[in-house]
């Protein structure tokens, strides 16, 4: 039998808790400005790149972990951060959907065939000009993957458990253009997850799990 904390973090709840957000008719609107509220007229503009990500969760029997990526460190932009699998939404991408499992599988071979697509968190605006849809979706273990090296240089799993303890997210800040901007901050060993990706994980929590 599972114990309660065990049952919360599963896969399957987090497929229940996917599709009631997927019902929901209300999308608010989240990005980089919930933290820095001055810049909300930079980040909700109408030229945002269109763009989608894969949370992908892997149904361990022991607790869903979600699958992240390690950019690539020769990368022009966010060189060596850490990412979900995603990209920007291409004009033959029939969605979003479509778009975030065409992602997934150029960077890092997992089978879109393989996942069980739930639904979207809603858009997530950047200050560095993005608009991306979080796509929701799961994956039974024993996936195999390749990694394309010229966009990724590792793969590694969280557990849900960790990421959706508010207690691990941390605030933060930075100075940049002469002015402090505030960040989500999500330590896991070796790995730092910050900045939009640690923001989408916020977002997660929010809408799901708070």
């Amino acid at each position: 039998m599972l114990h309660r904390a065990d049952t919360l973090f599963s896969a399957e709840d987090f497929r229940r808790r996917a599709l009631t957000e997927r019902e929901e008719p209300e999308r608010d609107f989240y990005g980089d400005h919930r933290l820095n509220p001055d810049s909300r007229d930079w980040v909700v503009r109408p030229d945002l790149r269109e763009a989608a990500v894969m949370i992908t969760a892997v149904d361990h029997h022991d607790g869903a972990t979600l699958i992240l990526t390690k950019r690539a460190d020769h990368l022009r932009k966010h060189a060596g951060q850490i990412a979900f699998p995603g990209g920007s939404i291409d004009p033959e991408d029939a969605s979003p959907e479509a778009a975030a499992l065409r992602e997934m599988e150029e960077e890092i071979g997992l089978d879109s065939a393989a996942v069980e697509v739930l639904g979207r968190l809603p858009d997530y605006s950047t200050g560095s000009g993005f608009r991306i849809a979080p796509v929701l979706g799961i994956v039974q273990p024993g996936f195999s993957l390749s990694i394309n090296p010229v966009e990724v240089d590792a793969v590694f799993e969280v557990p849900l458990a960790f990421l959706m303890d508010p207690a691990n997210h941390a605030r933060n800040s930075l100075i940049f253009a002469e002015r402090e901007r505030f960040f989500y901050e999500m330590p896991f060993g070796e790995r730092r997850i910050w900045g939009v990706t640690a923001g989408v994980i916020r977002t997660l929590y929010e809408r799901l799990y708070a």
